[in-house]
């Protein structure tokens, strides 16, 4: 039997890692939760879905999205994930902000106050933020103009590869339903492990303005970049500081 420093030896992501914990996904599957050595993945079948080694494209979201939202900003960040998106939020909103973390899997926040505690540090302890364990889609229904900025990583990409209710978050009606949550100036963010040329054009169809963004991985040059759409409102928005990844513009 191999040992476990063998075991967790190698670079994380190109071994098999030790099984830690399973969360089931409401609607049906199954997300794993791996270690290697230090680190931490979630794996969903074949697919790694977060890595604690790499997260510049999760921290991107935040910071890109939401410099200059005003002193009391209501944001709604779908995905708890490994917390890095969230870290990043606090760090960029003053103490004002309203943030609300919507939730899928249970499991998923229990791992945040346990295994996971060492990444999420006091983010959960933060007054600002509220977590709910509940389909982000159907918080972004329940807003009526009442978000300065909606944050989207609940799937790889604009896609149901988790669950297939995730792909009318992005659909028409989908995006005609976050657009209606956002306030004047309000904005959508979107990160994706991979580019979708024609969905830049589905944000416009659905009266947003349209900036995407290329953020390198830092996990070397076999890693494709992510991508991060940002869909304003009224197309006040001009984020192009707080990344030091190559930015292309989209005109849709």
């Amino acid at each position: 039997m191999a040992t476990l420093d063998a075991a967790l030896s190698g670079n994380p992501g190109e071994r098999a890692g030790l099984l830690v914990d399973t969360a089931e996904i409401p609607g049906g599957g199954e997300l794993r939760l791996l270690r290697h050595g230090p680190h931490y993945e979630i794996m969903f079948g074949h697919e790694q879905l977060m890595g604690s080694w790499s997260y510049r494209s999760e921290q991107a979201l935040a910071t890109l999205a939401l410099e200059g939202l005003g002193e009391q900003p209501r944001v709604l960040i779908g995905g708890l994930g490994m917390g890095f998106t969230l870290a990043a939020a606090r760090a960029t909103l003053p103490m004002g902000a309203s943030i609300v973390v919507a939730e899928l899997v249970p499991k998923i926040v229990s791992w945040a106050r346990g295994h996971l505690r060492h990444l999420f540090g006091d983010s959960l302890e933060d007054p600002r933020v509220s977590v709910e364990v509940r389909d982000v889609h159907d918080l972004i229904v329940d807003q009526a103009g009442g978000l300065d900025a909606i944050l989207l990583d609940v799937d790889n990409g604009p896609d149901g590869l988790i669950s297939l209710a995730n792909e009318r978050l992005y659909s028409a009606w989908g995006l005609r339903a976050a657009r209606a949550a956002l306030r004047p100036g309000g904005v959508l963010a979107i990160w994706s492990a991979y580019p979708d040329h024609g969905f830049s054009h589905q944000l416009h169809a659905s009266g947003f303005d349209v900036e995407e963004f290329r953020i390198d991985t830092d996990r070397g040059e076999d890693n494709p970049d992510h991508t991060i759409w940002l869909a304003t409102v009224d197309g006040k928005s001009d984020r192009s500081s707080g990344t030091d990844s190559p930015r292309f513009g989209v005109e849709a």
